[in-house]
């Protein structure tokens, strides 16, 4: 089979609103359920952006639904990497609120820390308490880097104490996966799929806890993927259940790092994927081309630590759009507005990845 290829970047078309054949999804990567083309999504994008302004010389429109501010540097970078291989590609992606949408509903989404409940009111509470002290920390602008990095840590392991000492089991975990307001954006389970098929590795960081993220997935997608690594909190339970302890040394939102590899367990050692994954952190850090997805600046920390010769970086931004679209343009190659699908990067996947005619 061969995957179609767009002689022009699906996102650079997209954001000067104008014309262009984009194939349909089926074609690089099987779909779950009956879905519209790729066609019929482009061109509704491209009806929103006319109606609210289009990209020009100097910059996006505010009202624009992809916005890309060096439309130059984006295409070398593609070529760099598509020239690079398969090989040499890997992708890292944020959770909450990247792989998972923003609003379900007209309601916000629930983050995989937040939907957390221990079945016991009072320490719920209690965690509630450090939340509401320690969220305006972790965002104040007159708290130096390295205080508010001890102030994370002591959020962190102040939280994980009390999940510990309130008795939090395994069931709790998968009756609040269950009952929270969490799903994936339209389009990621084909993701998922398409980079599996070509042996490309996700990298999942989270400062929130591995075995939620590892539940979400299940319950939500009901399968597992060879190529997924989570590197994030990680519990460890009791025979009865009861959770414990907690693994290898705290990741917070401030040190979500490819540093933080090296604790990261495959996500098949729970979901019981006999084939393995594809790679192990050596061969990981090996592939040093990038793909890296979040939904704030901050993520793109989560390549420190890895020597990449070619990053694109692609920004989710969820809320407050007139605030903050000058500085995400100018922090990411790609950012993508409104709790926007994943139908834009599987088109990016497939130009990094052209398939090879068999």
């Amino acid at each position: 089979m061969v995957c179609a290829r767009l002689h022009h970047s699906f996102i650079a078309t997209a954001t000067t609103a104008t014309t262009a054949t984009v194939p349909a999804r089926g074609r690089c990567g099987r779909a779950r359920t009956p879905a519209p083309r790729f066609g019929a999504f482009f061109s509704s994008l491209v009806s929103s952006s006319r109606d609210r302004g289009e990209m020009g010389d100097d910059g996006p429109s505010k009202g624009s639904e992809v916005v890309v501010d060096d439309r130059h540097s984006l295409d070398r970078k593609i070529d760099a990497i598509r020239k690079a291989g398969p090989q040499k590609l890997q992708v890292i992606a944020d959770f909450d609120a990247t792989l998972t949408r923003y609003w379900i509903n007209g309601r916000r989404g629930q983050s995989s820390h937040g939907l957390l409940q221990q079945g016991n009111p009072e320490y719920d509470a209690k965690r509630q308490q450090l939340y509401e002290y320690y969220h305006p920390l972790e965002f104040s602008p007159t708290i130096l880097i390295d205080e508010k990095t001890k102030l994370m840590e002591e959020w962190w392991e102040k939280t994980h104490a009390l999940l510990v000492e309130g008795g939090l089991s395994y069931d709790d975990i998968k009756k609040s996966v269950a009952s929270a307001n969490i799903a994936f954006r339209e389009g990621v389970v084909e993701l998922f799929e398409f980079l599996e098929e070509r042996g490309i590795p996700i990298l999942i960081f989270s400062a929130g806890l591995a075995d939620i993220i590892e539940e979400v997935l299940r319950q939500k997608l009901h399968r597992s993927f060879r190529n997924i690594r989570i590197v994030s909190n990680r519990m460890e339970f009791d025979n009865d259940g009861r959770l414990i302890s907690f693994k290898g040394r705290t990741i917070h939102s401030l040190n979500k790092n490819e540093h933080a590899l090296d604790m990261a367990a495959p996500l098949h050692e729970r979901l019981g994927d006999a084939n393995g994954p594809i790679d192990d952190s050596v061969s990981v850090k090996m592939r040093t081309n990038v793909l890296l997805l979040g939904d704030h600046i901050g993520d793109l920390g989560m390549s420190d630590g890895l020597n990449y010769e070619t990053r694109i970086s692609l920004g989710f931004l969820n809320d407050n759009i007139d605030g903050s679209i000058d500085s995400y343009r100018k922090a990411f190659d790609v950012v993508y507005l409104n709790d926007f699908p994943m139908w834009g990067v599987m088109e990016l996947a497939t130009q990094l990845l052209p398939a090879e005619a068999t």
